[in-house]
Order: C-alpha cells, then sequence, then structure tokens
C-alpha cells in the first residue's frame, strides 16, 4: 500500500515531513504512529494506514504537495 502525504485542512496543498517514527525497514501496525507532519496549523502524528514492513520513499526535512508518495508499507 502507498503511503500518500494526506490532506489535513481545507487550504491545505503542501507539508512538511518532519520525522518518520519508524526506521526504513522496520515492522508497523494499522493505527501506530508512522510519521509526524507540518502543516501551517500544527504538528501532528499520522497513524499507519495498514500493518506490514515500512519502505520510506521520501525523506524527513523535506516538504511535499498532498498526495506524493512518501512511503510504502508491504504485508
Amino acid at each position: 500500500m502507498q503511503i500518500l502525504l494526506p490532506k489535513l485542512g481545507f487550504s491545505m496543498n503542501e507539508a512538511r515531513l518532519v520525522e518518520w517514527l519508524h526506521a526504513d525497514g522496520a515492522r508497523v501496525e494499522v493505527g501506530q504512529p508512522l510519521y509526524s507532519l507540518e502543516s501551517d496549523k500544527a504538528i501532528e502524528e499520522i497513524p499507519a494506514p495498514c500493518s506490514g514492513v515500512l519502505r520510506v520513499v521520501a525523506p524527513a526535512g523535506e516538504t511535499y504537495t498532498v498526495g506524493t508518495v512518501i512511503g510504502e508499507i508491504t504485508p
């Protein structure tokens, strides 16, 4: 499953990926905090959409547009 940068607010077009909370190759469980995202208004922890092995595609510390593939989770 691809992990896309989510749209957290009506006017949000981009956000900064602050940090991945799990290492590349780590096993994650659905609902676990996966990464933190900084938008204009706040920093939020985004939960894993499913369980599996995380593959980081986009490095933390950069700004990405909504809908950008930032990672993948494989069963």
